[in-house]
């Protein structure tokens, strides 16, 4: 199934992506804040496999029963065991989940009437899909802080930490897909400020 962009005349699509704990959230929570539409594909990848959903009925089809808990939900950690290191299971739950992903992206984005729209796509790098976005935007900081990060947050171990690094695309692979790159080591405010500065150029881009 096509899971391209739709193109119309607006908005500019500026893709957001980067490594784990590079802190994405706190980059489009404030590209919201300043009134620039949001489509987070995270969340939208939940909404596939909603209670009842056709997408959750077919993961339980392709992987067993025992993907649906007492409670409706999908259990993902049973899903996450039943694709580790089984790239096929992992390549069915993506025809799975990317279509649906897609399509709501595209009818989410075509529905906007603004200069620019930000589209979360953590995995932009490893899935393939929305290559077709105007902008490929990366949150950027060292391994090292993404480590100390998930550390602290997580209760990781640094064992734990380096697997989920290694799951990913690698940080020069992603910087190499990008148009812009937002350093984030620094303060909130050195953020926001390297926020308001690209809101800037996006307009501008998107306008002229």
């Amino acid at each position: 199934m096509d899971t391209k962009l739709v193109k119309t005349s607006k908005p500019m699509i500026v893709a957001l992506t980067g490594g784990v704990a590079s802190g994405k959230t706190a980059v489009s929570d404030r590209f919201a804040d300043l009134g620039v539409p949001v489509v987070d594909t995270d969340l939208l990848a939940r909404e596939a496999v909603a209670p009842g959903s056709p997408g959750l009925a077919e993961v339980a089809a392709a992987f067993g029963p025992e993907m649906i808990g007492p409670g409706g939900d999908l259990e993902r950690a049973a899903l996450r065991r039943r694709i580790f290191d089984d790239p096929a299971a992992r390549d069915r739950l993506e025809d799975i989940l990317h279509p649906r992903i897609a399509d709501t992206a595209r009818r989410q984005l075509a529905a906007l009437d603004v200069p620019y729209a930000i589209l979360v796509v953590p995995l932009l790098v490893e899935s393939g899909l929305f290559e077709d976005a105007d902008r490929v935007l990366v949150v950027d900081v060292p391994e090292e802080v993404q480590i100390e990060r998930l550390m602290k947050r997580d209760g990781s171990t640094r064992e734990q930490a380096e697997a989920m690094l290694a799951a990913q695309a690698s940080r020069e692979r992603r910087l190499a897909q990008a148009d812009d790159v937002i350093e984030n080591t620094g303060t909130l405010e050195s953020l926001y400020s390297a926020i308001r500065a690209l809101d800037e150029k996006y307009r501008e881009l998107a306008t002229g």
